[in-house]
């Protein structure tokens, strides 16, 4: 309201309601009225912008006409956009075969102009007032649908989604709990400017003779009516011309004041490079009480030139109650050998092992109630884990809802619980709060307590200190330690930070290019270079500050271009042509230390180093 754009729009918007809810009531009685002393008059004191054929004072017809105009211009809106949604949200519901299919008509549908596809349209539903609206309603449909699909591509990619998706959530709750509230804006503007659309598309119909029919009347009508004498009186068909051109201005205007306002967020990632080898790991033996077994994982994506294979290979366990901590640089596959354990990578994406097993069942099989309370996800950023459209309490309470059965009042009872476990102060007024008013500390709290809704045997924290100060950082991994001592759980702990790892965990899995290159006991000597490099880098308070910073040279190579022998070798001070040739596999090095190298050394975890020989 403090810009003209936003004035403007607000005042034309009040005057068009103002007029379509009182113009009938005030003025209806005069704009009927038969005047044959007045047949065909131009402007006049008593009549401003003339008479029509019947005497009828053509500037009360106007203001009268706003009220039907409106109407079925908003109507027609409302019928486009529900529609919209609806094809657009369908392909993700359907199976993949039929929503495809649903996908390419709407995109042939798009290709063809919008009052081309409204004429047709008419014609299949009939001359008239009801025609006329079906068919502009379904003509704006393709669009809206198309908006939709990307919107959705959009927030679909969200780690509250993927949440959401862990816990068990059907794909229709998800759409209309998830999905939808958070692209409800973008929609809502697109319908206003849409709703202005609509407006001239209706006129036009009408002006053609196809839209509103005598009795009642709307501006398109009045202006196929007055352009009969347009040469005698041109403010006959200038009045509702002006009509139709202020309302469809007001219309957009609001629009673009509410984008201004809400904004408009749609981000989309793509993947996809080309194919990369892969090595077999060897197969390695698994404990008896392991809650997670992984067994040659791999995961692949298809793109323009072959597969993209970034996890190549991954093989380790996790026993009940252990700790584990994955280390590496980034784009080294962590995040995706996260995904892929909690079945969260989707189509394009696929996930092969020779062995994927959770608490004794196959991962594949595993149903997404057991999913949903054994398995617990705690993303990297809490900000997009949450929907930001719902209370933190009523997310946390829609697991138990789900899974446990229990009512509405009893699931937020325990998500209250849940939240003062994981002492988030104030849990009970927290709980009915956003999560944009909880700080970056307290909403990865509120992350934790949502996993402990169920009773997990595995918690899967993606790098869940990332964005946090290292007093925050402190509390949320003694939370997580707590959290494995109170509920048994196993954790698996992804991080680039190795002292975060170090200090957390027993064991810790070193990746680099999409496979572990070294697994080892936390305190035990490191023997692989890229271990002993990431180790050089960690600055703590014994670190020589006259010295320069250790850094690795080089960057690692990317997901589609993996080169022959170690991935390593380019950037290992001992690689030698072996190493450039043949790929080396994990093979034991010692009690519960397996290392992937030609050329193995010792590093102990403080970083005092010396040479064992080469291997």
């Amino acid at each position: 309201m403090r810009t003209p754009v936003g004035a403007c729009s607000a005042v034309l918007l009040a005057l068009v309601v103002a007029l379509a809810a009182l113009a009938p009531l005030l003025w209806g009685d005069g704009a009927a009225a038969i005047d044959t002393d007045a047949i065909g008059q131009g402007p006049s004191g008593a009549h401003p912008f003339g008479t029509d054929s019947l005497g009828r004072d053509l500037l009360l017809r106007t203001l009268v006409a706003t009220r039907l105009s409106v109407g079925l211009a908003v109507l027609a809106t409302a019928i486009g956009a529900g529609t919209g949604v609806v094809l657009g949200t369908l392909p993700s519901v359907l199976p993949r075969r039929v929503g495809r299919l649903l996908t390419a008509v709407v995109d042939i549908a798009v290709a063809f102009p919008g009052l081309l596809l409204a004429l047709f349209l008419a014609v299949i539903f009939g001359v008239g007032t009801h025609g006329a609206v079906l068919a502009i309603g379904f003509a704006m449909a393709p669009a809206f649908a198309r908006l939709v699909q990307t919107l959705s591509a959009s927030v679909s990619g969200r780690d509250f989604v993927a949440a959401a998706r862990i816990a068990g959530v059907g794909r229709i709750r998800l759409l209309a709990r998830h999905v939808l509230p958070n692209i409800g804006e973008p929609l809502v503007v697109n319908a206003t400017i849409g709703a202005g659309s609509a407006l001239l598309a209706f006129a036009g119909l009408s002006f053609l003779g196809i839209g509103v029919q005598a009795p009642d009347y709307d501006w398109g009508r009045l202006l196929r009516e007055g352009l009969d004498g347009i040469y005698v009186n041109p403010a006959a068909a200038l009045a509702p011309a002006g009509a139709v051109v202020l309302a469809g201005l007001a219309f957009n205007l609001v629009g673009e004041t509410v984008a201004a306002v809400v904004g408009i967020r749609t981000r989309v990632t793509r993947r996809g490079a080309p194919s990369a080898p892969a090595a077999r790991p060897a197969l390695a033996e698994h404990p008896a009480d392991a809650v997670l077994v992984v067994e040659n994982l791999r995961v692949a994506f298809p793109g323009p030139s072959g597969w993209t294979v970034p996890v190549r290979g991954v093989t380790f366990s996790v026993r009940a109650g252990e700790a584990i901590g994955v280390v590496g640089e980034s784009g080294s596959g962590k995040s995706l050998t996260a995904l892929a354990v909690s079945r969260l990578v989707e189509a394009p994406g696929v996930v092969t092992a020779d062995r994927l097993e959770f608490a004794g069942k196959a991962l594949a099989d595993a149903s997404d109630r057991d999913l949903g309370t054994a398995l617990a996800m705690v993303f990297q950023d809490p900000m997009t884990s949450f929907n930001p459209a719902r209370r933190v309490g009523g997310q946390l309470a829609e697991v138990s809802e789900q899974h446990h059965g229990l009512s509405r009042r009893q699931a937020f009872a325990r998500a209250v619980d849940r939240l003062a476990a994981v002492r988030v102060p104030a849990a009970e007024r927290r709980a009915r709060q956003y999560p944009h008013e909880f700080s970056g500390g307290m909403r990865q709290r509120a992350m934790i307590g949502m996993g402990l809704m169920g009773r997990p045997k595995l918690i899967v924290a993606d790098e869940p200190t990332t964005a946090l100060d290292v007093t925050v950082q402190r509390q949320v991994l003694r939370l997580l330690a707590r959290t494995r001592e109170a509920e048994g759980a196993a954790i698996l702990l992804i991080s680039h930070d190795i002292a975060v790892v170090s200090q957390t965990c027993e064991r810790m899995l070193v990746m680099y290019a999409g496979r572990i290159v070294e697994d080892l006991p936390t305190g035990s000597p490191a023997r692989h270079p890229y271990t002993r490099a990431l180790l050089a880098t960690t600055v703590d308070l014994d670190t020589d500050r006259d010295q320069p910073l250790e850094v690795i040279p080089g960057r690692p190579p990317e997901p589609g271009q993996v080169p022959a022998g170690c991935a390593f070798a380019a950037r290992c001070p001992l690689a030698s042509e072996r190493c450039r040739t043949e790929d080396p596999v994990l093979e034991p090095a010692g009690e519960g230390h397996r290392v992937a190298c030609w050329h193995p050394q010792v590093t102990v975890l403080s970083g005092q180093s010396h040479e064992e020989g080469a291997a």
